[in-house]
């Protein structure tokens, strides 16, 4: 299944959800799906892969275990961050009345399907 279909699915099964990317570790867009503005998007991407490496690095001096997602929440919005193996990591943003337990389980689902994709 190509990763523009994964993404365009995983918006539409969360809703309040703007956009999905799926970057590389270097936080470069590898594919993305938007609702709005597709600069954002990009933008957040590449920062937020940034910070997901930041995480599993202090992780990995903590407790030797693997991280799976993250959820940055601000005053407007949420930003789920995960990671896909070593090397990839999805990004999906939503507004801030969206139920974000929903659309963890659509992005975990998102996640095994990019998995299986990469990896």
């Amino acid at each position: 299944m190509p990763f523009k279909t994964i993404l365009r699915e995983l918006v539409e099964a969360a809703p309040g959800a703007d956009g999905a990317i799926l970057t590389d570790w270097e936080g470069e867009a590898v594919e993305h799906f938007s609702l709005d503005d597709e600069y954002e998007l990009k933008l957040i991407g590449a920062h937020k892969g940034i910070i997901l490496n930041r995480i599993r690095e202090i992780q990995e001096k903590l407790l030797p275990c693997e991280i799976h997602e993250a959820v940055i929440s601000t005053g407007t919005h949420h930003v789920i961050i995960g990671a896909i193996g070593s090397d990839y990591s999805l990004i999906m943003t939503l507004e801030r009345n969206a139920l974000v337990g929903r659309a963890l389980y659509a992005f975990q689902r998102s996640v095994q399907a990019l998995k299986k994709e990469i990896c």
